[in-house]
Parts: structure tokens; sequence; C-alpha cells
């Protein structure tokens, strides 16, 4: 099983033996660093306060994309460079992420078609599109996307970008920086960390009594809490700020044919996505209202299930009533404050960071180097940027290397979900075609060693309802740092939605049982 962190002594426990880099915050700007240090040759510690992706990394739009409203604010720089990644996710792990038709209606009082038409060229050409088809105008009257709209919407547009599970993508990262060597540690805060002499020493703290470790440089990414980070944690002063804006999903039935999504104009000018959510459910959003408070206390306000049926309804001929709503989530997104004067919408996704110290190795000043904002789409970039920023204080560190190289069971043959999940159905023939695809789609090519030993449905272990199964519980406890409920039911996997309380409840004894006794996992 995944080790007691409480109970766990991390290595670099002097300052004679000091880790090369302490990475706080566990989202995926953090498991990404984590595991580009690593797979650098770097020793690496990467704390996180809660669960890997708790916060603001489990609660997106489940989007690498590139920004198409960005284009508005002239930002090509970051629209390139997300565009170019969506090709890179999709090398990486083919598996968890797949490009998604998107369907934009078109009304006179909405921006210009002339607009929209030169914004989607410079979205099909800015970035290194070779996965991703391009962009072209539609007549909704004869597309199938059009049969659920208001008849006014007669003319459209359909573009692509990339879908991709956002909470797995972050326990991807932290299961390939723990198989590179990398120390991986949920559930621990590093409640203090301080110069002493030409290394930091950081306190941190877990269930149990705090641990001491020492490391040469110190990564803050710890999103909408980095400025908490450098004012309480580490006692440093900051020139910079993030804004903290939040973001709220609907989940609901899907009442709509064809596995397509659309994006609706609001009158604010927002984008609104609606997309396919699994067979029979659409995710609806997002908000974007600033937000003051502790980010852990984020929550959806009735006024935003009703700013986005209200959206629906302005579009659709369906009836939205918000008794609709199935689920619902709300994210803090922590945004670089480029601009105290723009409204929540035109501040910049784009990220920066902050050095506090010495790049000279052996300064009696070791580095703090904080990020600042950024996006899911371009957590590698800014991964990479932040190592390459590292690099004077470890000249023996290695080169970028994971721009073309496939996280935790992306590794497949030719990229090819469809064909590989082929031969995976006749391997696995005994076991229910629903069962096969979930693991594939999670696990990828990892899936043959989750089902290690299984000839046959009963090998599957006790069954919670859905398609979950012991046996895939017992990967996660081993694998995947899951600890509590919501750490399997909502952010490793999406069971929550399909178990009925009772099968929730059951399974919530079954875990107990097993922490109990920490029986081992074979």
């Amino acid at each position: 099983m995944t080790p007691d962190h409480s109970k766990y002594e991390p290595e670099g426990g002097s300052p004679d033996r000091p880790v090369d880099l302490l990475v706080i915050g566990g989202g995926i700007n953090g498991a990404g660093v984590a595991r580009d240090a690593a797979g650098r040759g770097l020793s690496v510690i990467l704390c996180e306060k809660g669960d890997l992706g708790e916060g603001t990394s489990s609660r997106s739009g489940k989007y690498i994309h590139g920004g198409l409203r960005y284009l508005e604010y002239y930002e090509f720089r970051l629209v390139r460079e997300a565009l170019n990644e969506r090709e890179v996710v999709l090398e990486a792990a083919p598996h968890l992420s797949w490009p998604l038709r998107l369907v934009l209606p078109h009304s006179p009082e909405q921006r210009p078609r002339w607009l929209i038409r030169l914004g989607l060229f410079l979205y099909d050409n800015l970035g290194g599109r070779k996965r991703v088809p391009g962009s072209s105008a539609i007549d909704l009257r004869k597309d199938l996307a059009g049969e659920q709209l208001k008849a006014r919407f007669t003319k459209g547009f359909s573009y692509w970008d990339v879908w991709i599970d956002d909470a797995r993508l972050v326990a991807l990262n932290a299961v390939d920086a723990f198989r590179r060597g990398a120390q991986v540690l949920t559930r621990t805060a590093c409640v203090s960390a301080r110069r002493q002499g030409n290394v930091w020493r950081a306190e941190l703290k877990g269930d149990g009594k705090p641990t001491t470790v020492y490391a040469k440089a110190v990564v803050n990414a710890a999103g909408p809490w980095v400025e908490k980070v450098l004012g309480e944690v580490a006692g440093v002063n900051s020139r910079m700020s993030v804004r903290l804006v939040k973001g709220s999903h609907l989940v609901m039935p899907k009442w709509w044919q064809g596995d397509h999504g659309y994006v609706l104009q609001a009158p604010d000018k927002r984008l609104i996505f609606v997309n396919p959510y699994f067979d029979d459910m659409a995710l609806i959003g997002t908000t974007d209202i600033p937000f003051e408070g502790r980010a852990e206390d984020v929550a959806i306000e009735a006024s935003e299930v009703d700013y986005l049926l209200e959206i629906l309804r302005s579009y659709f001929e369906h009836e939205f009533k918000s008794e609709d709503v199935l689920f619902n989530y709300s994210g803090v997104r922590p945004l670089f404050d480029d601009d105290a004067n723009k409204s929540a919408s035109a501040v910049t996704r784009d990220y920066q960071f902050e050095l506090d110290g010495s790049l000279e190795p052996g300064s009696d000043q070791p580095p703090l180097l904080s990020a600042f904002g950024g996006k899911l789409t371009t957590y590698r970039k800014l991964s990479e940027q932040a190592l390459q920023m590292l690099s004077p204080y470890f000249p023996e560190m290695g080169d970028a290397w994971t721009a073309d190289t496939p996280l935790p069971g992306g590794d497949l043959p030719d990229k090819n979900f469809d064909a590989w999940f082929t031969g995976l159905k006749r391997r696995f023939a005994y076991l229910p075609e629903a069962l096969v695809l979930h693991l594939a789609r999670c696990y990828g090519t990892d899936v043959v060693r989750l089902l290690d030993g299984v000839n046959d449905i009963c090998d599957m272990g006790e069954h919670f309802g859905g398609v979950f199964f012991e046996k895939e519980a017992d990967w996660l406890l081993r694998e995947e740092w899951a600890v509590s409920s919501e750490d399997f039911l909502l952010r490793r996997t999406k069971h929550g939605l399909f178990l009925t309380p009772a099968e929730k409840s059951g399974f919530e004894n079954w875990l107990e049982r097993r922490q109990a006794v920490h029986e081992p996992v074979s």
C-alpha cells in the first residue's frame, strides 16, 4: 500500500544530505514540476496539504485548449503555446484525452461572423496542429447539432479542442514523478520554510509529528495559496499577486444527440461550454466571479446556477430546471493579476514566475521560485520553464524531456486508442466491455498490471456498484495515494456519479475496514 506518511521519514533529513528540490503544492503545476525535475535527475520531495489535485486542478472544464477568446485580448503567445500543448497531451496520454468537436451557434447580436471566422483561422494556424481537425462554417438547419437549437440559430461554426480528465492528469504526473524517484507526500503541509546556510529548512506536517527536511531549492506551486506560502510559510515579501476567480460547473442529463459539444456566447461576452460527459450526461460551465475568502470554502451559488440555466434557455428548445442538476462543482482559479482594473474574464490566463534568492550554487540565499497564474493546458510548459530558470543552480541537471515522453499508461501503439482497445477487449473478453473501457481510459497500458491475476469477473473482488470493483480500489490505494472516499470516487475516478447512496456507503465501509487493518496489497 501507499506509505502512511504520518509515519514516513522523508529522505533529506539533514543539512548535509538535502534533496535538490522541495515542491510545495500537488496540483497540476506542482505535479508537473516534480515529474520534470525527477526525470532530469534531481532528487525531489513533493508535498501537498490535501489530496493531489484537490483544489483547482480537479475543478476545471476538462479541457486542454488554446483559449479561443484569448485572441480578443491579443494573447497570441499564450494561445500558440496552448495550441501546441494540445498536441503534446494527445501524444502523451492518448487514453486520457481525445479531440472534441465544438459547435458555436451564431446570431446577429453576437460577435460579427467575420471576427469569429478570423479568430478560428488564427486558431487553426497559430499552433502546430497535427491530430486536431480544423474549423469550418456550418448550416445548423442541416447539421445534427442544430436539431435541439432554437430556430433562429441557422448558421454557426465548428472547431475542435481536446477533452481530458483533469484530476487523472494530475495523478499521472505524480505517479510518473514517483516512478522516477520523487517522494510524493500527500496530506502533508509545509508549515514553515526558512533558509539555513545554503539550504532551505522546511517543516512538514502530516497526521503525525512534524518532519524536518532540507532542500537546495524550493518551488512554490501552491496555486490559490501561492501568496500564503510566500508570506506565512516562507516569510518572503512578494511584488506579485494573484486574483482569485471562481468558476462553477453543472452536470445535467444530456439532451442532444451526437458526441459534439457547444460553445455559447453569453450576453456578457463570456463563452459557456456545453459538453457531453460520459454516455448520457452534460457538463456546463463556467462562471467567472471574483472570489474573496478561503479557497477551501468555495461553493456554487444559486445565482450561478440561474446564470448558466438562463444561457441554456436562450439557445435550446429544451426546458431546463434547477432540479435537473445532478451534480455541481466550483473551483478557484489563481489568475496572475496583471491589471487590477480588468474584469475577471479579461485577466490573463498566462503565468509568471517570481524568484527570491540567488541562482549561484552555494549561495546563502538558496532560491525560492514561485509560480503565479497559469492554466491546465500549459502546465507542462510552465514546469519546463521553471526547471530552465533553476538550471544555473543545478548545472548537472539533465535536459528538457517531457515534450515527447508518454505519461504512465500512454505508451499505446501508434497512439491509437481505438485499435489498442480492440485488442484489449479480446484479451479480457470474460470481463464486461464497459468495465474494460473504463479501466482502459483511466489507466491505459497499466491496465494489464492492474488486471494481473484476473481470469474471471469473480477475480475482481467485491463489487461496489457500476463498474467499480475491489481490484481497482486496491490499485488506487497502492499506486495513487487514494485515501478518502472522494479521492476514489470523484478525483481518481468518477464512479461517484454512478453509485447510489447505499453503494457509496458500502464502499466507505470497505475502505474503513481495509485501512483499519492495513491489509497489504499484492
